[in-house]
């Protein structure tokens, strides 16, 4: 009888001693729910609001699509938009010819409204699908266009699009010599002026879209390098 009790008693001790298998899914779920109360914690809890970058700070480096750009905080249109990091777009005015940032707070001048035609309006964004612009050019566009260019301002060709097609009343202006340089999309009448124009200039994944007045072509010479210039400020070109 002492012999079978013996046996009987280890044989309690070893199942005692052996793994449980309930143990293992009840570290899991409390595993889980302890990562749940983090996270719930992490949301709700209060936090102070985010400091404003000052106007006259120094550029701020912002990541769009990839791509980082230094950009005068005074030149960011929406006060949403004035942090660094990443975004997905970012919309920018300068000051023309000078390129300088206005002031955001400046709604009039001497009274009156702060006339657009002054300002050169910027967006970066990131790449919505569309091929560049020279692909655009040399596989879509022409099976809207007219057949015939026309000279625009010196050293400029105009080419409209037609009236049936979905560009109708705009046109493309570009330079003559060199296209890949200088190449806008313009819509013949405006609101408020002969009309505007868009220029972009893709870089990575980002798109840098400029708009401006077409009067503005008048000078597009100047208008060409205050861009190139713009450019290689917001995106400085890399040391070979």
């Amino acid at each position: 009888m002492a012999d079978v009790a013996h046996r009987t008693g280890a044989r309690a001790r070893r199942r005692q001693r052996g793994h449980n298998p309930l143990a293992a899914p009840l570290l899991v779920l409390i595993a889980v729910i302890a990562m749940a109360a983090v996270y719930v914690g992490y949301v709700l809890w209060p936090r102070w609001p985010e400091v404003p970058v000052a106007l006259d700070a120094p550029t701020l480096p912002i990541v769009v699509s990839g791509v980082q750009f230094n950009i005068e905080p005074a030149a960011i249109r929406q006060a949403v938009q004035r942090k660094p990091g990443m975004q997905e777009r970012i919309d920018l005015a300068y000051l023309w010819p000078s390129l300088k940032p206005p002031d955001p707070s400046l709604k009039t001048i001497d009274g009156q409204p702060v006339d657009p035609n002054e300002r050169l309006f910027v967006s970066i964004q990131t790449v919505d699908g569309t091929l560049p612009l020279m692909e655009r050019v040399q596989t879509i566009y022409p099976r809207y266009m007219v057949a015939q260019p026309q000279p625009g301002p010196e050293g400029l060709t105009l080419r409209g699009f037609r009236d049936d097609t979905p560009y109708k009343g705009e046109e493309l202006v570009f330079e003559s010599e060199k296209p890949e340089h200088f190449m806008a999309r313009c819509s013949l009448t405006g609101v408020r002026s002969s009309g505007g124009c868009l220029l972009e200039r893709r870089i990575g994944d980002a798109d840098i879209v400029f708009r401006f007045p077409r009067d503005w072509l008048n000078d597009w010479k100047t208008l060409a390098r205050g861009i190139d210039e713009l450019t290689a400020r917001l995106h400085p070109p890399t040391n070979q």
